[in-house]
């Protein structure tokens, strides 16, 4: 008898036991939302919710911009991958980490930098608050510091698959060996199909882990590598984009004329394309027909999580957030690249959805990338981490709250800044040139008015506005692929002249 009493005891044990899992699971799944948490690589403005350049076809951009808030003049705190990545994942602004150039994934956050030394990364946040973290390609510049996510599917190395030769570009154009970097820039029709881009096999891991059950809420976080170059993607893209359609952006051949040296210094980029060799040798509507191919295909492969999310136990209950690490020049300002200070390097698409946002917003008012970290924490009802140095969007996304204050501050290199206000850009370098920029007369960016007295007050105002603190070069940050760069680390950082580790490609 006391054998059957202790066996039935057992027996209610696990059958409580078992509720409360399935209890705590329900009660994980109704109070704190799912994150989605895509990023894109060299995404600009073109895709139809913000521009809609020339013919782009982004349906599915379009349908993710109908669920929730789209931010058409949103900024990236770097234009360039690695410290704009650092910026949003650490929470921190790159003139409060000095981190200007790339940095390993492992030493972003290490003992030598004061700043990042015990700074908690995005997704970890969510780990600490209960959250199962999951993360595949390119989130952080490579993929992701160890221990990150709980599940992580890595990060195929490089942009490719790759042909066998280079289809157009070299990858050196008129730059200098040893001294300038190689690019990985090149457009056509590769590979075969869309099962062979990296992208695509990352798209099947997520579908795949959102047709799993979970028994907390999760933060998943997939970073697309196109539409970073090399432009290629199969030839089915390309025919969406007949050439006889394309459209070239707005040039100006003496554009850089009124520009400061500091400026020109930046933009010296030998090993690109140029917008004269692009309209001289008849390649300038292609590089753009590839670079809307390459677009046409990560909304495709967005709609496919999009889809899979819509099918899956939390399609009621996920925060989405997608986000591009900078803009792109496709011949604005006289190359193909980002690398710049200008607002086609600096503008990128910043989109939220999720339970009680507002449906098929627009906000034109100026936001930053580095307001996602704390976004994401009110969105999920978490409280807010103090080491943030953005401000969440939730009140101006449900609100209209701040729009009128707003504004966006990026940085390139040490004290290297552009301010962002509505209609207005001002840029100060290193050593006090400026230039000014009204964009109710002059949206291209063609005429700098920095010394005209008309601006004087305004331009005040934005210097306002500009960090109080620029720390020198992290010593594990370089960015090696343009002399001035390497130049400015080692002349702020006291640093005797230091042999070019040239950043390049074996393509």
């Amino acid at each position: 008898m006391k054998k059957i009493a202790l066996l039935f005891a057992v027996i209610t044990v696990f059958v409580s036991s078992c509720k409360t899992k399935e209890e705590q699971k329900l009660l994980n799944q109704a109070t704190k939302p799912n994150v989605l948490f895509i990023a894109v690589d060299d995404l600009n403005n073109w895709i139809t919710p913000i521009d809609g350049f020339s013919n782009a076809k982004t349906p599915n951009f379009d349908r993710l911009a109908a669920m929730g808030v789209t931010f058409t003049n949103a900024h990236v705190q770097a234009p360039l991958c690695g410290p704009s990545r650092a910026s949003v994942m650490s929470g921190l602004r790159p003139s409060t980490t000095g981190i200007y150039g790339m940095t390993p994934d492992n030493k972003i956050r290490r003992e030598g930098n004061l700043a990042t030394k015990d700074i908690t990364f995005l997704p970890e946040y969510f780990k600490n608050n209960g959250y199962h973290t999951m993360g595949i390609g390119k989130l952080f510049h490579i993929h992701a510091p160890d221990s990150v996510f709980n599940e992580s599917g890595g990060r195929v190395k490089g942009f490719g698959p790759y042909p066998d030769k280079r289809f157009v570009w070299d990858g050196f154009g008129k730059g200098i060996k040893g001294t300038h970097g190689r690019t990985s820039t090149d457009w056509g029709a590769f590979p075969e199909n869309d099962t062979l881009m990296p992208d695509h096999q990352s798209v099947n891991w997520v579908v795949e882990r959102l047709n799993k059950e979970y028994d907390k809420p999760f933060f998943m976080g997939l970073g697309f590598l196109r539409v970073h170059v090399p432009l290629y993607v199969p030839q089915k893209w390309f025919d969406m984009h007949p050439i006889e359609g394309i459209d070239t952006p707005p040039y100006l051949p003496d554009d850089l004329k009124d520009i400061p040296p500091v400026g020109l210094q930046i933009n010296d980029l030998p090993m690109m394309p140029s917008t004269e060799w692009a309209k001289e040798s008849g390649e300038w509507k292609k590089i753009v027909q590839a670079y809307l191919a390459c677009m046409s295909y990560v909304d495709y492969e967005l709609g496919r999580v999009l889809d899979a999310l819509e099918t899956s136990d939390y399609a009621d209950n996920t925060v989405i957030v997608l986000w591009s690490d900078h803009g792109y020049r496709l011949g604005e300002k006289g190359t193909f690249a980002k690398h710049a200070l200008w607002e086609t390097a600096t503008k990128a698409p910043l989109m939220f959805a999720g339970p009680n946002l507002p449906k098929g917003k627009k906000i034109d008012a100026p936001a930053e990338m580095l307001s996602i970290y704390p976004t994401l924490l009110e969105l999920s009802g978490l409280n807010a981490y103090d080491r943030n140095e953005g401000k969440s969007l939730v009140s101006m996304m449900n609100n209209n709250e701040g729009v009128k204050d707003a504004y966006a501050l990026t940085t390139y290199g040490m004290n290297n800044h552009a301010v962002k206000v509505k209609g207005y850009r001002y840029i100060q370098y290193e050593d006090g040139t400026e230039e000014f920029y009204d964009h109710s007369s002059d949206p291209n960016e063609w005429t700098n008015e920095a010394n005209n007295r008309e601006y004087k007050a305004q331009i005040e105002k934005m210097k306002a506005l500009l960090p109080k603190e620029n720390s020198k070069w992290d010593s594990a940050s370089n960015y090696t692929f343009q002399p001035y760069f390497v130049e400015q680390k080692a002349r702020v950082n006291g640093l005797s002249d230091e042999s070019i580790k040239v950043i390049g490609t074996d393509r």
